[in-house]
């Protein structure tokens, strides 16, 4: 009986301890057993029941799972911990068979309970492997479920049980732990070695290979380059998002430089390239990591090699100048640096507008501006960008410098019609400081301001600029760039209002002398200066609405940028280029110009190459500070505070300037109708010239009642854009914020465990309160409507 329980807990069938059987040792098979007995068989019946189990399951899961951090888990257990517990099964047969006193009494007899008591403590650990066991592939897998789980949640749920109150199974639970992370270690070092994704197991690692650049249409990267997407489902959670960001970005970079050493010919570049994969320092870095890793310790190690890396071969792959000379092109032209573009651009699309709608025959249907159903065509929308880049040209003098900015934004900015149903979703998990900023700004759209169809002003980002910026990146600049041409266009319009003469004044001048020294002269004059007061009273309120429009709008842009964009892009040009504390320069709240930028890009260049190129000893002391992967986190928490500045984080300020925006077009194309109709008037009245296919006197009344109502409309809007100002500086100072607070995931893309790190974190210009643009406002007296409502009731006072 003895060895017939020692064979069935070893794996063996055994009809004593069937586990199918009703009951263990029924009293067919085994009459002389007592009911105490049969109650201790059965719990080496539970027993013999989980090893068998466990064989089973852990060869199922060695030899199919699709995880090979599972797979090493399952092998750890059936080697060591059931290889354990058949080695105490031989122990206690070995003993028993020598007559062990322990075991053997008088007459020979072994008591079953010293059995049972032996084997009792591996009932809850052959328990608690079997938990592992299921978790990993459970027992019973639901339709369209694949049942396995990744190898990161293996390793966070074996961390978490190491953290029991038995000792037994928290060692055991370290075990499996070491096995784990072993073989996601290795999948981790060919990463961050070799810039490779593991062969085995690749589905199950957090890097995967995503579609190569060259099937998206990007034709500037090296041939055979793939782009990589981090799964953050499949990380570990002993992974910061810091960790995980730099260590995407290490393997980014080793494929990037291993691209460029097979696409070159040069046998000295080569060489150089190839030395990355064999500094053995990253291996003593990996290696010196013992289970289980801490977040802190790995978070070192892979800042090592990041830092190892960037000191050698990215410093000749992306230095300092390259980035900044890209980071000023972004500053010129998305954020309106540049204060002529913007004017082209927008000169331009509206003659392409306006010649569109020409050709159409809108003008002569009676319809008041109305632009939804104009059809505007790719080729019209990039000629208008192409009649920009001539203007442009055209503004610089023998005298001036080549401007070598404005050829490269040539070459790499793009004006488009926003395929929104054919684009490529963002991968979030790509770029993990980025997404969150693009989830928190507000989904109104301002991209149809510039034309009648939704437009993206985007940059092309080539290689090797693409491993500092994102898509996600450059998808915020977009935002941001249809956010504050938009207000600039509204400003431009509306300003282009009052060189419009036949509004403002008499046009053509009236009659003089001798014409009007006859009766029919002075009938004509008194006859036009009745017409023109009776449409001066009538204008006054319109003119007002306008007067204020411009106002604000010229404030918000002012404040806008001048004090958030060309401030905060100051303070983050002079942290890159390493400049001392000091008090920053003053910020003009006027958009720059070529002249004023290429100057802004030499300093920013020559400071660059004093950095690199001094001394030896001052580009080590700043080695770090120009890190490629410090310079990423800290030029997302730039674009994060500059999206807060501009209040494009605030969903209500953001829908009532856009409906402000909206209104005023509306109210020009109102005026700009008028002004037509009324020159029409005046030949019929003047000259005779009569259209007998219009009726200008009715379309005339028709206009005045819809200006009234746009004026009102735009009334409104102005109010309600203040009042939303208002409640942005009444929450944010009623919750005691100093300005503008980075998201926490932007605070946890930062690896903050050393000292050195601390001090080259950058920390963003946080720009002036919202109380000082509505000061501006309370000081024009534009906020409550009073003066609005004066002039429109006392018409006779003048505006």
């Amino acid at each position: 009986m003895l060895h017939e329980i020692l064979l069935a807990l070893s794996g063996q069938p055994s009809p004593l301890l069937d586990p199918e059987a009703d009951h263990v040792g029924s009293a067919t098979s085994f009459p002389l057993l007592s009911p105490p007995e049969k109650a201790l068989l059965a719990s080496l019946a539970r027993l013999s029941r989980l090893h068998t189990l466990l064989r089973t399951h852990t060869s199922q899961i060695s030899s199919s799972n699709p995880s090979t951090v599972c797979r090493a888990v399952s092998a750890a257990i059936a080697t060591q911990h059931l290889g354990g517990f058949q080695k105490r099964i031989l122990e206690v047969e070995k003993a028993i068979l020598l007559k062990d006193s322990g075991y053997v009494g008088g007459y020979g007899i072994v008591p079953l309970s010293t059995i049972v008591g032996e084997f009792a403590p591996w009932t809850r650990r052959l328990e608690w492997l079997w938990g592992v066991a299921r978790f990993m592939q459970p027992e019973e897998v639901e339709d369209g479920a694949t049942g396995a789980c990744s190898g990161a949640a293996i390793i966070d749920h074996l961390r978490r049980e190491s953290q029991t109150g038995h000792q037994d199974l928290e060692q055991m639970a370290l075990f499996l732990v070491k096995s784990a992370e072993t073989a996601w270690m290795r999948q981790l070092s060919m990463w961050l070695l070799y810039g490779n994704v593991p062969t085995f197991g690749k589905d199950d690692f957090f890097v995967q290979p995503s579609i190569p650049r060259d099937e998206e249409g990007d034709g500037a990267s090296p041939p055979g380059t793939v782009g990589f997407v981090m799964h953050v489902n499949l990380l570990p959670k002993l992974v910061s998002p810091a960790t995980a960001s730099s260590i995407l970005f290490i393997g980014n970079s080793l494929n990037h430089l291993r691209g460029r050493r097979n696409g070159s010919t040069s046998s000295s570049y080569r060489s150089s390239m190839g030395e990355v994969t064999l500094q053995s320092g990253h291996i003593s870095h990996l290696s010196s990591l013992e289970s289980p890793i801490s977040t802190s310790s790995l978070s070192n190690a892979v800042t090592a090699i990041r830092l190892s890396l960037s000191q050698t071969s990215l410093s000749k792959l992306l230095p300092l100048p390259k980035i900044l000379e890209v980071l000023s092109l972004l500053h010129d032209f998305l954020l309106l640096g540049r204060g002529e573009f913007a004017m082209a651009l927008i000169s331009h699309a509206d003659l392409q507008v306006q010649k569109k709608y020409s050709m159409s025959g809108a003008s002569g249907s009676g319809k008041t501006g109305d632009l939804d159903g104009l059809v505007v065509k790719e080729g019209e929308v990039m000629a208008a960008l192409s009649q920009t880049w001539v203007e442009l040209y055209s503004l610089q003098n023998e005298e001036d410098p080549v401007d070598e900015q404005l050829d490269l934004a040539r070459e790499l900015l793009q004006l488009s019609i926003s395929n929104k149903k054919g684009s490529r979703a963002m991968t979030p998990s790509r770029d993990l400081g980025t997404a969150s900023l693009i989830a928190d700004i507000s989904n109104v759209s301002f991209d149809d301001l510039l034309f009648p169809v939704p437009t993206t002003f985007s940059l092309r980002v080539p290689p090797p600029i693409d491993l500092f910026l994102a898509t996600s990146d450059i998808a915020v600049y977009s935002r941001i760039h249809a956010y504050l041409l938009g207000i600039r266009r509204a400003q431009i319009r509306l300003n282009n209002l009052w060189k419009h003469t036949s509004l403002r004044r008499s046009y053509p001048s009236p009659w003089g002398p001798p014409r009007s020294n006859t009766r029919g002269g002075q009938n004509r004059l008194q006859t036009q200066r009745r017409r023109e007061k009776a449409r001066t009273i009538q204008m006054r309120p319109i003119w007002a609405i306008m007067s204020a429009s411009v106002f604000i709008l010229s404030e918000i842009a002012s404040y806008f940028q001048g004090e958030v964009v060309n401030g905060c892009w100051q303070h983050f040009r002079r942290w890159l280029e390493g400049s001392p504390a000091g008090p920053m320069p003053m910020s003009h709240s006027r958009p720059g110009t070529a002249s004023s930028s290429q100057h802004v890009d030499t300093s920013t260049l020559s400071g660059a190459g004093a950095i690199l190129g001094t001394s030896q000893h001052s580009t080590q002391s700043k080695g770090q500070r120009h890190d490629p992967e410090t310079l990423t986190v800290a030029h997302r928490r730039y674009l994060s505070i500059l999206a807060q500045s501009v209040f494009l984080t605030e969903v209500p300020f953001v829908r009532s300037l856009r409906s402000l925006l909206t209104t005023i077009d509306h109210l020009i194309s109102l005026v700009s109708r008028l002004e037509i109709v009324q020159r029409n008037l005046d030949l019929e009245a003047d000259e005779g010239v009569v259209d007998n296919l219009a009726d200008y006197g009715h379309e005339e009344m028709e206009i005045w009642h819809d200006l009234r109502e746009a004026r009102d409309d735009v009334d409104a809007c102005t109010q309600d854009v203040v009042s939303r100002l208002r409640d942005i500086d009444d929450s944010r100072s009623g919750e005691g914020r100093r300005g503008f607070e980075l998201p926490t995931d932007h605070n946890e893309l930062l690896d903050i465990t050393d000292q050195s790190d601390q001090n080259n974190i950058y920390t963003p210009r946080r720009a002036a309160g919202v109380d000082r643009l509505l000061m501006k406002l309370d000081f024009g007296s534009l906020n409550d409507g009073t003066h609005f409502q004066h002039s429109i009731s006392n018409p006779q006072d003048g505006v």
